[in-house]
């Protein structure tokens, strides 16, 4: 066993190399912002992975770092297109950046509240919470018919260019470099988020609640925290959807889009943050290729590789993968140790 100041230091080695980029997390982004200029024809569709992806990163904060289960999570993302779409329809914030702003606040302030109910009971309990949230906030859109125009949706919605020099056009040009922008920024704080000891702890609460607390975790405290950050990711993907379609509707609450949303990450795995990029990436082509191969049924096959995927492909491949990881994290953490115990002995 190490001695405390060593182990405090191989720690915190670990951790610094554990937040270090990887080669293929700059290709990655250096490939999205070339497609600016490279996939000019295709804004349109990466727009709506760009929003999707920030929606599905919100979602793996609280399901894959935090255990937290939602069927209800298109209740923040829909307050937030709601509140874009009604700051611009009335002119009460021109801005479209100050609005995204303020709208992942608000949808914050609801995921604040609403996190004590989420706490309460097993996760078939958080399940039918949430799902629960999400009707009522779609019921009571649909009633107040006068503010946000009802099953007809909020229409005569008129975004201000951004900036004050980016004009929003119809082929997705600025929709797609702005949600892209968005989504950079903020996937950034999520990294810095899950790889500080915040993001530790709370993987220390997904595994074990019981024994986080016995080593001084507060747990409910933790779990209300990223929540509510969860939330305002979800509503700043909503507000980017209404901003770049003008538009918000009774749609943006539906179960359909929670469901999508889980299915998103499950195609590209939940808990490493590049899951619901992926996924999103994956979900959005495999449905605008098969919609059109297939009008009618084009639900059928993207259930059937949702199916295998889940039934084969996942399973075998965490089979084959996970011994391998394992002795290779066990190996790193060896190695750093005895490296950082011998500069120690050096010293001394």
């Amino acid at each position: 066993m190490l001695p405390p100041p060593i182990a405090i230091r191989v720690a915190t080695e670990w951790l610094s190399a554990r937040a270090r980029w990887q080669p293929l997390e700059i290709v990655f982004w250096l490939g999205a912002f070339a497609s600016i200029y490279l996939l000019p024809e295709s804004h349109l569709i990466l727009t709506e992975i760009a929003w999707l992806g920030l929606f599905a990163l919100s979602l793996d904060l609280i399901l894959g770092y935090a255990g937290i289960i939602s069927l209800g999570h298109a209740a923040f993302f829909g307050f937030g297109a709601y509140t874009a779409a009604l700051l611009a329809k009335y002119e009460i914030i021109n801005e479209p950046v100050l609005a995204l702003v303020v709208s992942g606040l608000a949808a914050m302030a609801l995921g604040f509240v609403t996190s004590f109910l989420v706490l309460r009971g097993s996760d078939l309990t958080r399940l039918m919470v949430t799902l629960g949230v999400a009707l009522l906030l779609r019921e009571l859109a649909n009633r107040l018919g006068w503010l946000t125009g009802g099953a007809d949706g909020l229409q005569g919605v008129t975004i201000k260019p951004v900036l004050g020099m980016f004009r929003f056009d119809m082929f997705g040009h600025t929709g797609y470099a702005y949600c892209l922008t968005v989504l950079f920024i903020l996937f950034l704080i999520a990294r810095r988020l899950v790889n500080s000891p915040f993001g530790l702890s709370l993987m220390s609460v997904k595994g074990n609640p019981l024994r986080s607390s016995a080593i001084g975790i507060s747990v409910d405290a933790r779990l209300i925290a990223i929540y509510t950050v969860a939330a305002g990711y979800a509503g700043i993907a909503g507000a980017l959807l209404a901003q770049t379609t003008s538009f918000a509707s009774l749609e943006v609450f539906s179960f359909d889009r929670s469901a999508d949303l889980l299915l998103v990450l499950i195609i590209g795995g939940a808990g490493y943050l590049y899951g619901g990029l992926i996924g999103a990436i994956i979900f959005k082509f495999m449905q605008d290729y098969l919609s059109v191969l297939t009008p009618q049924y084009w639900p059928f096959w993207i259930g059937l590789v949702l199916v295998v995927i889940v039934l084969v492909g996942r399973e075998r491949i965490t089979s084959w993968t996970t011994p391998v990881r394992r002795i290779a994290s066990h190996l790193n953490w060896r190695a750093l140790a005895h490296r950082i115990a011998a500069s120690s002995s050096e010293r001394h």
